[in-house]
């Protein structure tokens, strides 16, 4: 197995970064308002779902009376 070098190893890397496309600033933060809405959409729609399923065992358990 080859050894490398710290030195190389830092001059490989900052070759890597190099080669990476950054997004703008304008994607990030239009990708971040996207994520934060689908949160708040699969928050809201589990939160649903459970109140419909907790009043379904209630009223077959007879424990809404």
């Amino acid at each position: 197995m080859a050894k490398t070098t710290p030195a190389k190893f830092i001059r490989e890397v900052r070759q890597e970064i190099s080669k990476v496309t950054w997004p703008t600033r304008k994607e990030t933060s239009v990708t971040t308002v996207m994520v934060f809405a689908m949160v708040i959409f699969a928050a809201l729609f589990f939160f649903f779902v459970d109140q419909v399923l907790a009043f379904g065992v209630r009223q077959i358990l007879g424990l809404g009376a």
